[in-house]
């Protein structure tokens, strides 16, 4: 099994143009994202990574 390592940065830019992943590649995204929002619970950067998650995962969901 492989996956495309999606950087913060780039995903944030993927989002804002047109995101083409794939259901399997979103939960995986979102597994790493909540445990950066877990170890930032608190801080603007976790409600940011909340925010960011929350929309890719609704976007995919939409899509599949």
């Amino acid at each position: 099994m492989s996956a495309e390592i999606i950087r913060l940065c780039d995903r944030r830019a993927a989002v804002d143009v047109d995101l083409q992943i794939d259901l399997r590649t979103a939960v995986d995204v979102a597994i790493r994202d909540l445990q950066e929002i877990h170890a930032h619970w608190g801080t603007e950067l976790a409600l940011e990574r909340l925010t960011e998650c929350r929309s890719m995962l609704r976007t995919v969901l939409e899509a599949s």
